[in-house]
């Protein structure tokens, strides 16, 4: 495996092990156009797509607190799945050389995450550390957290967005080492299922010198609060 994954209570401690061979070239997803290749519904369609849903559960959508809920569900998907619209690797493109040789970890802690589940399309809510070790050039800052927001902002498994962040930085800039790590909790656990609340999921991909340096990614993990 490339990454790690565990569920952990409340406060979980990050013990990440690097695996046995080092991985040098990344490849970034594929970039996603707004259609997909698939035919997109009309607004029309998709609000009638949410009355048939407030039927099924044995309501009326025609009645007063519910006749303007189809709207208003088709405009929070629009913010909720946002990222289809944005293109991950075009927000690194502009970087900086200008750096009087600053080779140390670049690092934005505490990214606040909202994502959804793919299975039950249901909020994952938490936060990503972001970080990377840069060769020659740096991002503005604020771009590691639209990459992660871009990915975010789309139907999830927290694996894959872990995963799709710390690749497409290490395509881009090319730098010696990116790491993120997302802890988040995941509804459709604690609302439904098993109801287990409180549980937080962890996961981390490190590449580079995160991967191969013990040294470098005790030091990370200092820098982000964990020591394990």
């Amino acid at each position: 495996m490339h990454g790690r994954a565990f569920c952990a209570a409340a406060q979980p401690a990050i013990s990440l092990h690097p695996g046995t061979a080092p991985m040098n070239v990344m490849t970034a997803p594929p970039r996603l156009p707004s259609a997909s290749g698939l035919s997109r519904p009309s607004r029309a369609e998709a609000e009638e797509a949410v009355r048939t849903l407030l039927r099924w559960t044995g309501d009326d959508p025609g009645r007063e607190g519910l006749v303007d809920t189809p709207a208003r569900v088709v405009r929070a998907y629009e913010e909720f799945f946002a990222g289809y619209e944005v293109d991950p690797v075009a927000l690194l493109e502009r970087t900086f050389e200008e750096t009087d040789g600053y080779d140390e970890i670049v690092l934005l802690r505490d990214i606040r995450l909202e994502s959804h589940c793919e299975h039950h399309m249901v909020p994952i809510i938490g936060r990503a550390h972001v970080a990377y070790l840069p060769h020659r050039r740096v991002v503005g800052i604020s771009k590691l957290a639209r990459v992660a927001e871009a990915y975010a902002k789309r139907l999830q498994i927290q694996e894959k967005l872990t995963a799709q962040i710390a690749n497409t930085i290490q395509s881009v800039l090319q730098p010696k080492g990116v790491a993120v790590i997302i802890e988040a909790a995941h509804q459709c656990m604690t609302t439904r299922g098993v109801h287990k609340a409180g549980v937080t999921m962890v996961t981390s991909r490190m590449l580079g010198t995160f991967r191969t340096d013990p040294a470098a990614r005790q030091e990370l993990l200092t820098m982000i609060g964990r020591n394990g």
